[in-house]
């Protein structure tokens, strides 16, 4: 079978969008090695530094197309998935081309999450109104639709009226650089290079309003919560807003803020956390909680939403708007050292259920029913 892949965030996204790309290649190369697979980008370049596994052809925009490469990849990709032979064309981030039906390619996109929907309030009109459009004709055209998450599915059953029989729940996995530990001096390295406290509380994600970073800080100021907290992701004018509360509240010298992280090094920085916090507010999964217990780090998260499908038995649950759960969950996970190491073990467990060979296993099952 040959399969083809939207490979912009592949190449040019270093977060959620792109780690679910990157990892969906590499596991289908490695588990699935019988198929041919070809990579469709908008130009040139690897900002991520992503290794093309080898037999994996690369396809970009020719001619006056270079220009104006994010329109191909929208609008006119289906003259080069044509040209190219493709049997399943694959838009690993919620969208397909507009054109995919002039191909003989069967197409299957994955939605992460219909947020834009759900949270109107935290995007900009234009976006929102362009996702709807983009994502929704996507979901109209596929032969197949991934969803990541059982929410993800009920969400385009219930909003979009996607019939069940078109959606396939494929949960997703984590890197495998978060499966073991890093040497002692890695770890010492790593530790040395971002300034990390001795004891910390870690935080991954960009820091955006929906991540609801603000929670765990107003818990170190107002909830008695001890320790640093190191927050790793992309800035935005929110991490700003974050900082401001802190330094008004006498907290700013207990964060760190890291938004240059080289992917490699997470795992160091995940293994010398004491504990991990993900308090955001909407997610269509929610991968740094997966990376977490990979890495034997008790988790905090928010109740509600898709995040009990992610962490089932091994987190602890607060409600997302709530200093005072926070705080208290917090206080106790830091100060019960028996809880904690229960929590690791449930984690270890937990996390098998995402491992590679079933992920991939599912991804050609799809594939194979189009």
């Amino acid at each position: 079978m040959h399969i083809g892949f939207d490979a912009k965030r592949l190449f040019f996204n270093g977060s959620g969008l792109g780690n679910y790309s990157r990892s969906t290649v590499d596991i289908l190369c490695r588990y699935a090695p019988e198929n041919r697979y070809t990579l469709f980008t908008p130009r040139e370049g690897n900002a991520c530094g992503f290794e093309i596994p080898q037999g994996v052809d690369r396809v970009m925009p020719r001619g006056a197309m270079r220009v104006v490469g994010s329109f191909w990849r929208s609008y006119a990709l289906g003259g080069a998935i044509r040209r190219s032979g493709v049997d399943v064309y694959h838009g690993l981030s919620n969208e397909l081309p507009a054109d995919i039906s002039r191909t003989r390619a069967k197409g299957v996109v994955t939605m992460h999450d219909l947020i834009f929907v759900r949270c109107p309030q935290l995007y900009k009109p234009f976006d929102r109104w362009l996702y709807i459009k983009k994502y929704g004709r996507s979901c109209r055209m596929a032969d197949k639709i991934i969803a990541i998450s059982r929410l993800t599915a009920e969400d385009l059953m219930d909003i979009w009226h996607i019939p069940e029989d078109r959606i396939a729940v494929i949960y997703q996995g984590c890197n495998p650089i978060f499966y073991q530990s890093p040497s002692p001096q890695e770890l010492r390295r790593v530790a040395e290079k971002y300034r990390l406290p001795e004891h910390y509380i870690l935080s991954v994600g960009t820091i955006e309003e929906r991540k609801n970073l603000l929670l765990t800080v107003r818990a170190m100021a107002e909830g008695g919560v001890e320790g640093s907290l190191v927050a790793v992701g992309r800035h935005t004018p929110y991490a700003d807003r974050v900082m401001e509360y802190a330094r008004a509240h006498g907290v700013d010298h207990r964060i760190r803020m890291l938004h240059d992280v080289v992917f490699g090094e997470l795992p160091s920085i995940y293994r010398q956390a004491d504990v991990f916090v993900y308090a955001s507010i909407y997610e269509g999964f929610g991968i740094p909680i997966l990376e977490a217990l990979n890495s034997g780090v008790p988790v905090v998260t928010t109740r509600g939403g898709v995040f009990g499908e992610t962490g089932g038995d091994a987190c602890l649950y607060v409600d997302p708007y709530c200093v005072e759960e926070m705080s208290d969950a917090l206080i106790r996970l830091m100060g019960d050292s028996v809880l904690r190491e229960e929590m690791k073990a449930r984690g270890a467990l937990h996390v098998e259920k995402f491992r590679e060979p079933a992920i991939a296993e599912n991804l050609m099952s799809v594939y194979r029913s189009l």
